[in-house]
């Protein structure tokens, strides 16, 4: 595998990590995978890659750490870094904003930094192969109140999580202004689909309807969400990484897949209900129960993919109903991934009710 086509992935053993490193490989890409296996990270969820491909290597370390930056970017000559590691859920952000600032500010600077020494030293061939391309979220947009927010929408982050992010956008970007380093940024809506951390929405209900627990709802539930395929992203920011036009930001959002919270939950349990029925004719919508909001929650979020179809060709292919069904049918079917999760102590507890740390 040449040089050229090697990918320096940050938090590939996390969720839609994972997914852009197989990806990859699929493609034919020789990829290193920077992780430094946090709680929501797992080796196992690419066991399999592991064990047999000779294009895959994995590295344990963190982003903050410069010294480990430097020598991977040095061992593995990489023509481009994705940024996918982060701190990403909002009500532990709450709790916990610290590591949120230190994950998604200064570890993103840190990954820059030190990717820019390296690309100063490239010789102009090789220069013109780099990108670093940052993974962000709709959030830094903040509440949508009326047509989905384009790339250039004003940023109004309202969570920890999000300023966070939203920092780390500006920081990305001003390395391009600034150095003329080459990055891109993608900015995303909600992810759902197989190898998600049992703290997300969609994940968490599948787990709770399984063990018969209550399936708590925010508020009255009607918080809407664009949801977006897993699969569906890896491959538009494969798409942006190949074909976008450097210092420019692309949004990337579902098919049919802005839904409340609430209708969400009511159709994972129609699936269940057809594929995993519960005892003596009960239905799962029956264990729906409605809790204290989060503080500062967002109503709704919507992007425009209208740049990235039109300039890159772009479409995201699953819709929202098809992919919750596979995803449905894919924890049914791997219960022994998210029973380890829980196995080594995760608990599935509220998170996020204080409002301050």
């Amino acid at each position: 595998m040449a040089e050229e086509k090697t990918i320096l992935v940050t938090g590939g053993c996390g969720f839609i990590g994972s997914h852009f490193v197989r990806l990859c490989l699929k493609e034919g890409y020789h990829v290193v995978n920077l992780d430094a296996l946090t709680y929501a990270a797992s080796e196992s969820t690419l066991k399999d890659i592991n064990e047999s491909e000779p294009n895959y290597h994995f590295e344990k370390g963190y982003i903050q750490d410069r010294p480990l930056i430097k020598s991977l970017l040095l061992k593995y000559k990489p023509c481009a870094l994705v940024n996918f590691a982060a701190e990403t859920h909002v009500d532990r952000s709450i709790e916990s904003p610290n590591q949120f600032i230190d994950s998604n500010i200064l570890g993103t600077f840190t990954l820059l930094d030190e990717s820019r020494h390296y690309y100063d030293d490239l010789d102009p061939a090789e220069k013109t192969q780099f990108k670093f391309l940052h993974v962000s979220t709709d959030e830094v947009f903040g509440s949508c109140s009326g047509e989905p927010f384009p790339e250039e929408a004003p940023y109004n982050p309202s969570s920890p999580y999000s300023a966070s992010k939203a920092a780390a956008d500006f920081i990305v970007r001003s390395y391009f202004h600034t150095y003329g380093f080459p990055v891109l940024i993608t900015n995303c809506t909600n992810n759902y689909g197989p190898n998600q951390f049992p703290e997300k929405l969609i994940p968490l209900m599948i787990i709770k309807a399984n063990n018969q627990e209550s399936l708590p709802i925010y508020g009255d539930g009607m918080q809407i969400r664009d949801w977006l395929y897993v699969e569906d992203h890896v491959e538009a920011i494969l798409t942006v990484l190949e074909k976008g036009k450097e210092g420019e930001t692309y949004n990337i959002a579902g098919l049919n897949g802005e839904v409340p919270n609430k209708t969400v939950v009511e159709e994972l349990c129609h699936i269940l209900d057809e594929l995993a029925p519960r005892p003596n004719d009960l239905a799962y919508k029956d264990l729906i129960t409605y809790v204290t909001d989060r503080p500062g929650h967002d109503f709704r979020y919507a992007l425009s993919i209208e740049k990235i179809k039109n300039e890159l060709g772009w479409s995201p292919k699953v819709n929202f109903k098809e992919g919750l069904k596979q995803t449905v049918e894919w924890y049914l079917k791997n219960k022994w991934w998210w029973e380890e999760i829980l196995d080594k102590g995760y608990k599935a507890n509220r998170m996020g009710l204080r409002k301050t740390a």
